[in-house]
């Protein structure tokens, strides 16, 4: 009987796991599936960055002084692109213990503007799945970060890359948009 017991609250616990995991991935899901088209609008990026980048309170977070400029966007989905942006930066920076933090700042550029957000993480993981709904890197992870992120950028017009950081190290990811 103990040992059924034990079995019963093994089994169980699977279920449950997995019921959880099976929620997470269908709110996921329901997200990715229902973005709705941009309201546009005038954004001043500065005020929107130095908002966004104080959301983030488990590593440093700094913002590089860059040209006033001001992009017609949905004000909502860009700042959910920029947490999601600062989120995995940060996750980056605490996996490798950085000392850096997470730098964001932006500039003008013949395309428009190019957001950046560096980190001093273990670089990009080497894969060409990274924009594929679902794949994750990471223990928990829904997979539809970066795919939102991507989204919201076409979306708007825009882009979005990851790179090898700043001499090679940690990562870059960058939002290009048009003015």
């Amino acid at each position: 009987p103990a040992d059924l017991a034990d079995d019963l609250r093994r089994g169980l616990q699977v279920i449950g796991s997995r019921a959880d995991a099976l929620g997470r991935f269908t709110a996921a899901y329901a997200q990715l599936a229902r973005l709705p088209p941009p309201r546009l609008a005038p954004v001043v990026l500065k005020p929107l960055l130095q908002r966004v980048a104080g959301l983030e309170t488990r590593v440093a977070v700094s913002v590089r002084p860059g040209p006033d400029v001001t992009v017609s966007a949905d004000g909502d989905q860009l700042e959910q692109l920029l947490i999601n942006l600062l989120k995995n930066a940060a996750e980056a920076t605490l996996e490798t213990g950085g000392t850096g933090g997470v730098v964001v700042g932006w500039q003008r550029t013949t395309r428009g503007v190019d957001i950046w957000v560096d980190d001093d993480g273990p670089g990009p993981p080497k894969t060409a799945n990274l924009f594929v709904p679902f794949f994750t890197t990471k223990p928990g992870g829904s997979g539809i970060g970066l795919v939102l992120c991507r989204q919201i950028a076409e979306a708007h017009g825009g882009a979005i890359a990851l790179d090898a950081g700043v001499g090679g190290a940690g990562c870059r990811a960058t939002l290009t948009l048009p003015i």
